[in-house]
């Protein structure tokens, strides 16, 4: 708990005045929730003809006599009402006392939760947005190994739990024991014998209550892990709904799916079996009690005098004051465990190490002159060596085309001069400077990239393209249109660039899709352009149309084509044939061929010529 406490604090300063205010209202919510209760006594001795008669005004004494000024003084008016035989009046102005008391309870109760909702809702928000702000940081290594689904989970659902439960614990360290402390010390001063039965009640209760609760953590953090798998399966559902249904794979998905409902309903239940019990527990606890003061107050009462019966049921009434916030603790401990489990999935996250951060002297690098240098390089993803001693270079205007079998490494290239990961071995530089010493924005502004995946968000056309740079204007998203041999089927479309491509573009065919990223490319006008097997998925018609445009882009521009089609690399100044990781050989493609080696045998078997 204090650990995640001191997790939330920096989010909780900016919003300190609400928590300052919440406080104190919820001070003066204990405090006139334990006096509305003593307020009855003055209307009940009214009722039952056991008002004191004072017949002379209170002096104050001090701060010591402040109880016993307060009655003398309340019964001063009060009696003269009654003397002079108008008790209706005298019981108007203590029902008018008991009104205000509550009255001023409920005001102060709602002011403090008004500001304990801006604080949740304020914190909260924020701390959504840093972990959004963390998501997009982390490298792509981070989700290699994670389903999207957990970390989905983790934003929306334990944020939201964190917000149903947690935050409560204003009211469990604030309001309900100020309640309880504030009700205690009236009954103190009405009897402390009844008082002394009261209080061998509350440790019992919290006891019994945090044995119950102990494994309590445990079972959310389960269910909070399940729900994010349970995410993951809906979302790579729907993500591969074509395939599930052409294979006739639904029963092996909803199997999964069942699977890890069933889980998420045993833990739950297991959850709230044990919410469930801590308001029967508590209130049963509480009947004992009330019992026992019933056995021993009416002794007080009604054999040894010492207590007004009248007193008595303004001490049950606080007694009551007691075990109504005890059992809002008892249940609301429970919902904070949900929260402190919930609380560690997000600051999971939030505290993830990046392993690639900007070095603290990298430099802003803007000019591009000469080259890009791939110097003997090494990389594995996990165990092995996914590229040895890998060099090549590239001189600006150039384009140098990677080509081989899949799994040769091309696709890692692309990763390693983005810097999506680091090299373990080697390094690479743009004019002699090593991209690990510039800030990734900067050598990300350098680059355009299209990869076989046509990536396009849920906007309008126009949108997706002003990704490649904000501020265009119309006139130059059609342009880039228009490069990209995009433009001559959006101006058909009633709405034009202003037409929504629907969830991952599936408006469009993917030779459609893959010309609005080129456009998006194209628009960015960066100097180095990286073709990530950019036409491996679509037919022959799209292929072609494609092909022109990734030509248009391609002048004047230094490109890394990575190809698994040779039919988009034979007029690259430099093919680079790979085989697991290595160059076989390298050269132009006339050359290449009559070499009659490996490169010749991948034109072969694709009938290339």
């Amino acid at each position: 708990m204090k650990k995640i406490i001191h997790q939330l604090s920096p989010f909780i300063k900016k919003f300190k005045m609400h928590v300052f205010l919440n406080i104190f209202f919820n001070l003066l919510y204990a405090l006139f929730s334990s006096l509305a209760f003593i307020a009855l006594i003055p209307m009940l001795n009214v009722l039952f003809d056991k008002t004191t008669i004072v017949t002379e005004a209170p002096v104050w004494t001090g701060i010591g006599g402040l109880k016993d000024y307060g009655q003398d003084f309340l019964n001063y008016h009060v009696s003269g009402y009654l003397v002079d035989g108008n008790a209706q009046m005298a019981l108007v102005i203590v029902i008018a006392i008991v009104i205000s008391t509550f009255l001023l309870k409920n005001i102060f109760g709602y002011l403090a939760m008004q500001h304990v909702m801006y604080l949740r809702n304020g914190v909260l928000t924020d701390l959504r947005k840093d972990m959004y702000q963390k998501i997009i940081q982390l490298p792509l290594s981070f989700y290699s190994k994670r389903q999207k689904g957990d970390v989905m989970a983790r934003i929306l659902g334990d944020i939201n739990e964190m917000q149903n439960s947690f935050f409560i614990i204003l009211e469990l360290i604030v309001r309900e024991p100020l309640t309880i402390v504030f009700s205690l010390a009236l009954m103190f001063t009405i009897s402390w014998e009844l008082s002394v039965f009261v209080l061998c009640f509350i440790p019992l209760a919290g006891f019994l209550i945090s044995r119950i609760g102990k494994s309590l953590k445990g079972n959310s953090l389960k269910a909070q892990q399940e729900s994010g798998k349970l995410i993951s399966i809906v979302e790579e559902s729907l993500t591969g709904l074509k395939i599930v249904k052409s294979y006739n794979a639904e029963p092996i998905f909803t199997n999964n799916f069942t699977n890890s409902a069933d889980r998420i309903l045993r833990l739950s239940n297991k959850i709230g079996v044990k919410n469930n019990l801590a308001g029967p527990v508590s209130e049963v606890l509480g009947i004992a009690t009330i019992a026992v003061l019933l056995w021993y107050g009416g002794k007080l009462v009604l054999i040894d005098g010492s207590i007004e019966g009248t007193t008595f049921i303004a001490f049950m009434g606080l007694a009551y004051a007691i075990l109504t916030p005890a059992k809002a603790i008892s249940k609301a401990s429970y919902k904070v465990k949900n929260g402190m489990a919930a609380a560690d999935r997000v600051f999971e996250i939030l505290h993830e190490d990046d392993n690639m951060q900007d070095n603290p002297d990298a430099i802003e690098f803007e000019d591009f002159k000469n080259n890009v240098s791939i110097n003997n390089i090494s990389f594995k993803y996990d165990n092995d060596l996914v590229l040895k001693n890998f060099s090549f270079q590239v001189e600006k205007g150039e384009t140098v085309a990677l080509v081989g079998q899949s799994g040769s490494g091309k696709s890692t290239i692309a990763n390693l001069v983005t810097r999506f990961y680091d090299v373990n071995e080697g390094n690479i530089t743009i004019d002699g400077i090593d991209i690990k010493n510039m800030t990734k924005k900067s050598l990300r502004d350098l680059m355009g990239l299209v990869t076989q995946d046509s990536i396009l968000f849920n906007d309008s056309i126009k949108n997706n393209i002003l990704i490649g740079k904000p501020d265009a204007t119309d006139t130059e998203i059609i342009e880039a249109l228009k490069i990209a041999n995009a433009w001559e089927f959006v101006q058909e479309l009633p709405n034009g660039i202003e037409t929504n491509v629907g969830d991952a573009g599936n408006n469009f065919s993917g030779g459609q899709k893959q010309r609005l990223s080129i456009a998006r490319a194209v628009l960015k006008n960066p100097p180095i352009m990286i073709l990530d097997e950019a036409t491996s998925a679509l037919d022959t018609e799209s292929e072609r149309l494609v092909q022109i445009a990734l030509e248009n882009m391609m002048k004047n521009r230094t490109s890394i084509v990575i190809a698994h089609r040779l039919s988009t690399i034979q007029n690259a100044d430099l093919i680079v044939v790979m085989k697991h990781g290595e160059i076989v050989e390298q050269g132009a493609h006339t050359e290449l061929m009559a070499k009659n080696g490996t490169y010749r045998r991948l034109v072969d078997m694709q009938s290339f010529e």
